[in-house]
């Protein structure tokens, strides 16, 4: 499209009239006058801006009214690509042709193209790498508006390996996972990364109890005087916010763009299937994420590095007992043997297991159960009832009584898999009990209780694996478990929180003889202090 024609009265060198040709035609020569003709079609084929064609036109002397200036400007962008944000989606509108550009180097998971509205969908995570890869070919790329700074001021005192934390993940462009054992004050990092930022910041909690140790750790810790809790019926959103997986997962359209820093807690489980949403539609800059045991058995950790950046900074549990930061422990593992009956249920059922199982491992079962191979299907099923077998065995609770029993003027936690076993112990032992069934309040309630008392039990199931804060807590007993290494390490974590004079002791109860003592020699192959930063 013409846009307007000029005339040079002097002939041009060689380099001047290249450039003039990219944005317009020669029309000849009339005279002494070089006419030229601006092509809208052929300025944006050679990516000249509007401003390129101002300052050239300036230099040469033509004039321009303030029509043709705002005409060029209409029909010849002065960006070659566009973010916008529109409703709850990052769109790209190109003025060039970018598939090239993208062919082979962006997955179609982070950008497709809208071949309707003509326009590439972008996954927020994704917008800081495609901008940057844009420009790094030559495009002007208009950006989106980012957060605003915010004024914080970090006002606790760090532990030099937490400050060589913040000061590693700063020099990585603030991104990256800090490995840290439980206990050793990773919230009180994510504290000081807040204002190290300076950005408006959206905390990630496992739990309702991390959201609230959260919160008191950026009141204690910071000049932040309100922070924002995105939970349950009270979703108010400020400079600092904290909410859970959970409620990230359901409510991500209404917070995507809001904040500068992304913050994971407990950032392993960031890999699952429907909280990887959060990460993948979160449009941070910086990134921080925060796990005692970040690498996963089933290989997802390589999802994590890719949305948060890799382990930045490490530090191995053993180091930092014997600089008395975190408590020494013993581990003490006591054997028992199945009652009779229990036995006989036992090999019956790992005979059938084996027949259903034909040799594939419990991993390629899982596998196979998905592809509704029906002799895994069986298979599975009676490894459950195994499991039960062995976990619900009678000398298995004698054995936990007879332990408390021994400790009863220590602050003891019993970490089981079952309710109806925890449910039983608690009664056995008077003790107090947390389950997934015990409501907020009475769970509230138990956890203040229980911390204020300076001895007494406390039965949990799964939801003592993380987050639950007892400092002064010295004695665990695990009386079922998986074979997980991690929830292994979590629950020693628990035990791990420094204090005058502790010494921490965790009883593993197995049963001999059965796939538990396999299962236990599996999670400590490698070295637990080491399993505690890996």
């Amino acid at each position: 499209m013409i846009l307007k024609t000029f005339c040079i009265e002097q002939k041009v060198d060689k380099a001047t009239f290249n450039d003039l040709v990219k944005f317009s035609r020669f029309l000849g020569k009339s005279g002494s006058c070089y006419q030229f003709a601006i092509d809208s079609e052929r300025a944006i084929q050679n990516r000249v801006k509007p401003d390129d064609i101002f300052s050239l036109l300036d230099e040469l002397g033509i004039p321009l009214m303030e029509q043709d200036r705002s005409k060029i400007l209409e029909s010849i962008y002065p960006y070659d690509a566009e973010f916008l944000i529109h409703g709850d989606k990052l769109l790209l509108k190109p003025h060039v042709y970018l598939a090239d550009i993208f062919k082979g180097r962006v997955s179609s998971r982070a950008i497709f193209y809208d071949r309707y509205s003509k326009v590439f969908v972008v996954k927020p995570s994704m917008y800081f790498a495609i901008k940057r890869l844009l420009e790094e070919n030559g495009l002007v790329v208009k950006e989106i508006d980012l957060p605003h700074n915010i004024k914080v001021d970090f006002t606790g005192q760090l532990r030099a390996y937490q400050v060589e934390a913040i000061d590693t993940w700063k020099n990585k462009g603030m991104r990256g996972v800090i490995s840290l054992p439980t206990g050793s004050g990773k919230t009180v990092i994510g504290v000081a990364a807040v204002a190290e930022a300076k950005v408006p910041t959206l905390v990630v909690s496992f739990t309702k109890e991390q959201l609230l140790q959260w919160k008191d750790a950026m009141l204690n810790f910071s000049t932040v005087r309100d922070v924002g809790l995105f939970y349950s019926k009270e979703k108010r959103i400020e400079d600092v916010t904290i909410t859970t997986y959970q409620t990230a997962f359901r409510h991500i359209k209404e917070i995507w763009n809001k904040f500068g820093l992304l913050i994971i807690d407990e950032a392993h489980h960031l890999p699952a299937d429907k909280f990887r949403i959060i990460a993948e539609n979160c449009l941070t800059q910086y990134k921080l994420g925060l796990s005692a045991t970040p690498y996963r058995e089933d290989g997802r950790h390589e999802f994590l590095f890719s949305m948060m950046g890799g382990v930045v900074y490490s530090k191995e549990a053993s180091e930092l007992i014997a600089k008395g930061y975190l408590a020494p422990y013993e581990l003490i593992q006591v054997k028992v043997d199945l009652m009779p009956l229990e036995k006989k249920k036992y090999f019956e059922l790992l005979k059938r297991f084996r027949t259903f199982s034909k040799g594939r491992s419990v991993m390629d079962l899982i596998k196979n159960v998905k592809k509704g191979d029906p002799n895994a299907v069986n298979a599975m099923k009676i490894y459950s009832e195994l499991k039960k077998v062995v976990n619900l065995s009678e000398n298995k609770l004698k054995k936990v009584q007879e332990i408390i029993e021994e400790n009863r003027d220590k602050k003891i936690l019993v970490f089981t898999q079952y309710v109806d076993q925890a449910e039983r112990i608690a009664r056995n032992c008077n003790a107090s009990l947390l389950t997934g069934k015990t409501p907020h309040k009475e769970r509230e309630d138990t956890i203040k209780n229980f911390k204020s008392s300076p001895s007494g039990v406390l039965v949990l199931t799964t939801v003592g694996d993380e987050g639950l804060d007892i400092p002064d807590a010295n004695v665990g007993i695990i009386v079922a478990g998986t074979s997980s290494r991690r929830q292994f390490i979590q629950r020693l974590g628990r035990l791990l929180r420094s204090s005058e004079g502790k010494k921490a002791l965790l009883y593993e109860v197995i049963v001999k003889g059965t796939s538990e003592e396999y299962q236990s020699r599996k999670r400590k192959s490698v070295d637990i202090l080491d399993s505690l930063d890996d």
